[in-house]
């Protein structure tokens, strides 16, 4: 480990953060009455939570 280590952005956080950032726009979409915005809103919420199943099974 580097002594800059601790400036590295963790992968499984970022990935978090991007995946209740896909929803609450998948939400927001839904509300608005944007079905097709909120389907691909939401495929692309799951792509980013098998990423964090992925993430955490490697750690």
């Amino acid at each position: 480990m580097s002594i800059f280590g601790f400036l590295r952005r963790d992968p499984l956080k970022l990935a978090e953060k991007q995946y209740a950032q896909k929803l609450e726009a998948a939400r927001d979409a839904q509300r608005k009455g944007d079905m097709a915005l909120f389907a691909a809103l939401t495929a692309e919420s799951e792509q980013i939570a098998a990423e964090i199943d992925r993430l955490t099974e490697s750690r």
